[in-house]
């Protein structure tokens, strides 16, 4: 990197940062889907890559995977085991934890063991959890003299919790990213201009669907138009006008269906109210461990409801015959700082509608449908138009799966690259050429000299 500023596996080391993380117990959203897909395309690209989140207070607190190469460190867990319901129970409690105790691991534990043989670091952290975070561990790194041999980075990954971010100072620590060009106009208003490096997916998601099994469920399902909305209850995604949108449809005589797959949120309750008075069936569906045959013998039980609320979380092989198997795809919301769900559905060639916000990668009839209102009656036209036009579906699905080949997690991390690649010649960071690494048993990186004690040990 000295002589041609690359960076590549040999002379840099990631450090990721967030409050979310590749655990059940620390997905909630978004956030964590992508920390799982970019850490593990990082050390998937050989990169040695650190993950500090707020872990499964019953796992262990250090993981070791890919070759050595992916190293998760669990944090909060002793606070974790009193609020078992999630990464955001007792969210201001571990805050205040994580704030005062991960700083100082990073920087001796992960930071500088890396420094110390001539690496670059590059620490990235997630949403507004992290700030505090990221801001102590530069006052760390420059106290111990090693600041200028580290890349700080901060991502926003949404809008949440931007007033209890200092700025100012966050901006003059390090580099501050997002997700589309719609958080970066969003972003302005605080002063702040971030660079864009999109989410990504992973690979398998574009793993063509068995057509027999997309038409069996399509079978079980029992109606002339399917639509289906993935994410959480929350009015910004929009779940009002997706059930108006089946009773607009409803009414023109075209026998619908809404397969609702949200989560616990109280807008639950207000969205299926407004189902029901509004003429449609509601039946609930609960599969412990759900397979094909299990979702085929569940819709057709449930095959006269208008709105199927499917309560049983669906693993990706199903989500992808779903998908497949739907008109369309309602990724609707009001207020989308990226649309991942929207993009999954894309590569399993879907036709999707998404809102006109963070969906950069949609473009309207090309390899989707951008809806630029709340409006249930403009949905309900495209999904009649589309119903009369089928080879405008298929070709707008066919588009759509090449637009998802573009943010595979793989083509993401290249991009990231190149932008860490400008920050590290902004900054002058050059790292000289490492030495190699000595991890201890927990899979971390021990300096030069307790390699060279360790090393003795073993030759010995």
């Amino acid at each position: 990197m000295s002589q041609t500023g690359k960076i590549n596996p040999a002379n840099t080391t990631f450090i990721l940062l967030s409050f979310e993380g590749p655990d059940g117990y620390s997905t909630a959203g978004g956030l964590g889907v992508r920390i799982a897909g970019l850490s593990r395309a990082l050390a998937a690209s050989g990169f040695r890559t650190h993950v500090v989140f707020v872990g499964d207070p019953d796992a262990r607190s250090t993981e070791v995977s890919s070759r050595g190469r992916l190293v998760l460190h669990r944090w909060c867990q002793w606070i974790s085991k009193y609020y078992p319901g999630g990464v955001y129970q007792g969210e201001e409690t571990k805050l205040y934890d994580f704030n005062q105790s991960a700083p100082p691991f990073v920087v001796e534990h992960l930071a500088r063991p890396a420094i110390e043989r001539g690496q670059l670091v590059v620490i990235m952290a997630e949403e507004w959890h992290t700030a505090e975070a990221t801001c102590r561990i530069s006052d760390l790194l420059h106290e111990a003299g090693r600041r200028s041999r580290a890349l700080l980075f901060w991502n926003a990954n949404n809008t949440m919790g931007f007033e209890r971010i200092n700025w100012g100072r966050l901006g003059y620590v390090s580099a501050i990213t997002t997700v589309s060009r719609y958080m970066k106009h969003l972003m302005w208003r605080r002063g702040v201009n971030p660079l864009v490096i999109p989410n990504g997916i992973p690979r398998r998601l574009l793993q063509g669907a068995d057509e027999r099994e997309v038409a069996r469920l399509r079978r079980s399902l029992q109606k002339a138009v399917v639509l289906t909305k993935v994410g959480r209850w929350d009015p910004d995604k929009r779940w009002l006008m997706a059930v108006e949108t089946v009773a607009d449809l409803k009414a023109r005589g075209h026998d619908t269906v809404l397969l609702a797959l949200g989560g616990v949120e109280p807008h639950q309750g207000e969205v299926l109210e407004r189902a029901r008075g509004l003429g449609l069936l509601v039946r609930d569906v609960t599969m412990s461990r759900p397979s094909l045959a299990d979702c085929v013998r569940a819709f057709g039980d449930a095959a006269r409801a208008d709105v199927l609320n499917v309560k049983s979380f669906m693993p990706l092989p199903l989500l992808r015959l779903l998908f497949k198997a739907s008109d369309a795809v309602l990724a609707n919301s009001g207020h989308e700082p990226f649309g991942l769900v929207g993009l999954e559905a894309m590569a399993s060639g879907a036709v999707v509608m998404t809102g006109g916000t963070g969906e950069d990668y949609a473009i309207h009839l090309e390899n989707g449908i951008v809806l630029e209102t709340a409006d249930p009656a403009e949905a309900s036209w495209y999904v009649r138009f589309l119903q009369e036009h089928p080879e405008v579906s298929a070709r707008i699905a066919a588009a759509a799966r090449r637009t998802a080949r573009r943010f595979l997690w793989d083509r993401v991390v290249e991009n990231l690259l190149g932008k860490v690649e400008f920050v590290a010649a902004r900054q002058g960071a050059l790292p000289a050429e490492p030495a190699p690494a000595a991890l201890d048993a927990a899979g971390l990186e021990l300096p030069p000299a307790a390699a060279r004690s360790a090393l003795a040990a073993v030759e010995a």
